[in-house]
């Protein structure tokens, strides 16, 4: 008899350990069903009035492009199929201009990009849509091979009705007319590699060649004097290239000083007051540099306030509008450092616009600087990051503690498995 309380006495202990940890798993997934719903919320402070449009890139392809109003309402919906969707905007005759990467089988591939990673390609596609119909007017489409860091990110219709657009995968900007005629481009491989004038005073990453995720350019504004913007992501810098030599005639940033800038997106210049709004991805901040002193003007983000932001726009009223990306939530910001509109359960969220309000909008932040706004500690951060990811293979409520949660409990089922085969060995 003593032996055999001895056996259940092994058996029991991690069974019990089992048994909480799948109890506590199970009501952390009926908890995170409740609060991962959409909902829009307010504080006392008044947001910036108007709908926003919200991308979701999505973790299994289920991206899509939404408008909510003030209250949390949906008041429009694009949701293409086996999607990814990134940044997209209002056009001034009302129309919806958006960057869909598509996922494709292989018998809409192109050979080539088979040849590279068989079973699938991505079809990228920038999009104009009749905002009633969600048809789309005009197109733009090419093939590449990965669903992953190769996905348009970024389109803008300029003044002439051209459209100027980041393809990420061949590491280049470029100009497409309503025929679909490239009349301008911009290469990486031609400016930043070993050689040029760049790499020569920042340095940076040769390029590997292949198919490598080299610059990972997510983004392009035209500013006001004619030039474009770039956010050339894994160089840590947001560069202004001159259109018609080419050259790289402005830097912001420098490739691996990531105290500065780490991974940034979408970069928006806020010309009036000489300023450039970045939300600084890998540093958990949103933060507002001068552009001729590199100062600090603004900053919010770290201290747990952002996890992994990609999208940030400055609103007429001198809030801030942020995609908090790895929280799947859009916040809006008042100068202070108040959340003063939240809305939740946006699945990876990309960007975000207030419909009506121009992105370069200059509100009244610039010159007053958030008190003690740290980034946020590497293993956080690096925990925050790994559980986002982790959402692209499980349900979309896994966060920090659920993750912590399910590895405990298969250390447990692992020592439950230990004590019962020693409990058989014992008879």
């Amino acid at each position: 008899m003593t032996r055999g309380w001895r056996r259940g006495g092994r058996i029991a202990l991690p069974a019990a350990v089992v048994l909480i940890l799948a109890g506590s798993l199970g009501m952390q997934a009926a908890l995170a069903g409740v609060s991962d719903q959409r909902t829009a919320g307010t504080t006392t402070d008044r947001p910036a009035p108007g709908n926003t449009l919200i991308s979701t890139q999505g973790y299994n392809d289920n991206g899509e492009l939404i408008e909510v109003s003030p209250a949390g309402d949906i008041a429009w919906r694009f949701d293409p199929p086996d999607s990814r969707v990134f940044d997209a905007e209002v056009l001034d005759d009302g129309n919806v201009l958006v960057s869909v990467a598509t996922l494709r089988d292989p018998a809409a591939c192109p050979e080539w990009t088979l040849d590279a990673k068989p079973g699938q390609c991505v079809e990228n596609r920038v999009l104009e849509l009749d905002y009633s119909t969600r048809e789309p007017v005009w197109s733009y489409a090419w093939y590449d091979v990965y669903a992953r860091n190769h996905e348009v990110h970024d389109a803008d219709r300029l003044d002439d009705g051209t459209t100027a657009i980041v393809d990420m995968g061949n590491d280049r900007a470029m100009i497409v007319n309503r025929a679909g005629e490239t009349v301008w481009e911009w290469r990486a491989d031609e400016h930043l590699s070993p050689g040029t004038d760049f790499y020569q005073e920042y340095g940076g990453d040769p390029n590997p060649g292949g198919e490598a995720d080299w610059t990972h350019i997510n983004d392009i504004d035209r500013l006001e004097n004619g030039n474009f913007q770039l956010s050339v992501r894994n160089f840590d810098s947001v560069i202004e290239v001159d259109p018609e030599t080419k050259a790289v005639v402005r830097v912001i940033g420098r490739p691996g000083n990531h105290g500065f800038l780490y991974e940034q997106h979408n970069p928006d210049r806020l010309e009036g007051p000489g300023t450039v709004l970045i939300a600084d991805s890998e540093n958990d901040r949103t933060i507002e540099y001068d552009t001729d002193t590199g100062e600090t003007v603004w900053e919010y983000g770290g201290d747990g306030l952002l996890t992994w932001p990609r999208d940030a726009d400055r609103l007429p009223d001198g809030n801030t509008l942020i995609t908090d990306s790895q929280r799947n939530r859009v916040i809006e910001v008042s100068s202070a450092g108040r959340v003063v509109w939240e809305y939740r359960g946006v699945p990876f969220a990309y960007s975000a616009d207030r419909v009506g309000v121009p992105e370069d909008a200059t509100g009244l932040p610039s010159g007053r600087t958030l008190d003690s706004r740290t980034a946020t500690d590497p293993l956080t951060g690096t925990a925050r990051t790994l559980a986002s990811y982790a959402r692209f293979v499980l349900p979309a409520w896994v966060g920090i503690p659920e993750l912590a949660n399910a590895l405990l409990l298969l250390v447990s089922g692992g020592w439950l498995l230990v004590a019962l085969r020693r409990a058989r060995a014992l008879g």
